[in-house]
């Protein structure tokens, strides 16, 4: 079998997991869509944003999205993405996360997945190249989850809501603003937003200056400069934000990623 870079020809490939290798341009979108297979997505270098019905989710390097079988989603990259995607068999393991979310690579399991993308499509079923698939599967069930996401809500008014900031998190409207854009009032929108996300908007909205403040740091940005560009009011507030979420500061973060990336090279 000859690799090629359409996902659905890895969907029915005769081995528990197959490996798309690919790069996407900045801007990249891959519009709404599903797998047979579940899928493990892993960018060597570049942020890929991912965004299903019930939550947003976003992963720089060194981390990656799993993603089960039939979740409908999109993709958006920014800047230049060098993509492994892992499309693993509903039946090659029976405990392996049911729902999406982010987690950090191990140096193990990115040697694995690099590793992997260099056997041939249909690998042996016995021995290292067996093994090493297998071992794949027990580094994912192991791995560091990371609240790198925000939910979405289902109301289609606060959805388009939601959308319009996470293209741009750095606006500055107020609340009432955007209550009016969903065509509510102010208590309506507040109560039917903490309802359907489980927080307050003013946190949704935090959490996702968070998370593009992250991709951008993630691609070269300075600290100063992405806290700025995503809307907050200073550094200080950014990296208050960010030692809460994470346990470390950003330029702690911006240090273990490049000795990480180094490590890739």
């Amino acid at each position: 079998m000859q690799r090629s870079k359409r996902s659905i020809d890895y969907q029915y490939v005769p081995r528990p997991i197959a490996v798309l290798t690919d790069d996407y341009p900045s801007g990249f979108h891959d519009p709404k869509h599903s797998h047979v297979r579940a899928q493990l997505v892993y960018a060597i270098s570049g942020v890929t944003i991912l965004t299903t019905d019930d939550a947003s989710y976003v992963a720089p390097p060194q981390r990656a999205i799993w993603i089960p079988p039939g979740v409908a989603h999109e993709v958006r990259c920014r800047d230049r993405v060098q993509i492994r995607t892992l499309y693993v068999s509903p039946d090659a393991a029976p405990d392996l996360p049911k729902a999406c979310q982010v987690f950090e690579v191990s140096n193990l399991l990115r040697e694995l997945i690099l590793t992997a993308a260099d056997l041939p499509i249909e690998y042996a079923l016995e021995g290292r190249e067996a093994r090493i698939m297998a071992l794949i599967l027990d580094e994912i069930r192991v791995a560091r989850r990371i609240p790198l996401y925000v939910p979405m809500p289902i109301n289609k008014r606060l959805a388009r809501v939601c959308s319009t900031i996470l293209a741009d998190p750095a606006q500055h409207d107020a609340l009432d603003v955007w209550a009016d854009a969903a065509a509510m009032g102010r208590r309506t929108f507040t109560r039917a937003f903490r309802r359907e996300t489980g927080m307050s908007f003013a946190t949704w909205r935090q959490q996702v200056r968070l998370m593009d403040a992250l991709s951008r740091i993630a691609t070269g940005h300075s600290v100063t400069s992405a806290a700025l560009d995503v809307g907050y009011n200073s550094p200080s507030a950014f990296a208050a934000m960010f030692r809460r979420t994470f346990g470390v500061s950003p330029t702690h973060y911006v240090v273990a990623e490049s000795a990480a990336a180094a490590h890739v090279d």
